[in-house]
């Protein structure tokens, strides 16, 4: 998007950002175990790494959230060693942050949720290409990551909780990260992108009107566990 079909919007899509903050509720993350081991058969040690959406807010339990219905999927093939990293209002910033501060670890499969909150927060797409390019490199070298699974950032134009025309630029740029993400992870050994459309319809939304529901969870899970088996 060009910054001069935005400079305009500015003072107004200011005033819009301020208006959400103030006005949309601050659901909690999704209570439950972090981490644990399920399922029989070959050994497989998960990540889940993000923002707000990998902590599971939206849905009250982390059974209904990505990593609960990612384990029950993967535990009917594997033994599934899963630990969740992930936070309200995370960044990629400080997602790097805290994987640069953590003790070394073995993990197989890394899923990542991401880019949200850089959309919101202003942040270039450059810095926050260079910011995914370390993120993955990271992973591989100091977690020992076989299978990186990035998340494309959600249709933010479809989003209740956005006015207009902030639900426009938010969702246009979202796509430009997408775009730009897709062509970034083709040099990027081991990593990819899911690939997975939702119709947006009031069930896929959480009450906030722009957190997922348990229903989009388990579609998300089910493209994940896919990957992951196909990539075994």
């Amino acid at each position: 998007m060009h910054p001069l079909l935005i400079l305009p919007l500015t003072p107004l899509l200011l005033l819009q950002g301020l208006y959400v903050r103030a006005v949309t509720p601050r659901l909690p993350e999704a209570a439950g175990a972090r981490s644990g081991e399920s399922g029989g058969g070959s050994e497989l040690r998960l990540l889940v790494l993000g923002d707000s959406a990998a902590a599971g807010v939206g849905v009250a339990s982390q059974q209904q959230a990505l990593a609960g219905q990612l384990v029950q999927r993967l535990a009917d093939s594997h033994r599934v060693i899963w630990q969740l990293w992930a936070a309200n209002g995370r960044n990629s910033r400080q997602c790097l942050d805290m994987l640069e501060l953590a003790a070394a670890e073995t993990f197989d499969t890394v899923v990542i949720s991401l880019g949200v909150n850089d959309v919101t927060g202003g942040v270039s797409l450059d810095d926050w290409l260079r910011q995914q390019d370390r993120l993955a490199t990271l992973l591989r070298d100091k977690f020992a990551a076989q299978c990186i699974l990035f998340t494309p950032l959600p249709p933010m134009h479809y989003f209740p909780a956005l006015p207009q025309p902030l639900r426009w630029v938010l969702g246009a740029r979202a796509k430009q990260f997408n775009r730009a993400l897709q062509a970034c992870l083709r040099s990027q050994p081991k990593c990819r992108l899911l690939s997975f459309n939702l119709p947006m319809q009031d069930a896929f939304i959480a009450e906030d009107g722009f957190h997922p529901s348990a229903v989009t969870y388990g579609l998300w899970a089910g493209e994940a566990a896919k990957a992951i088996t196909a990539a075994d």
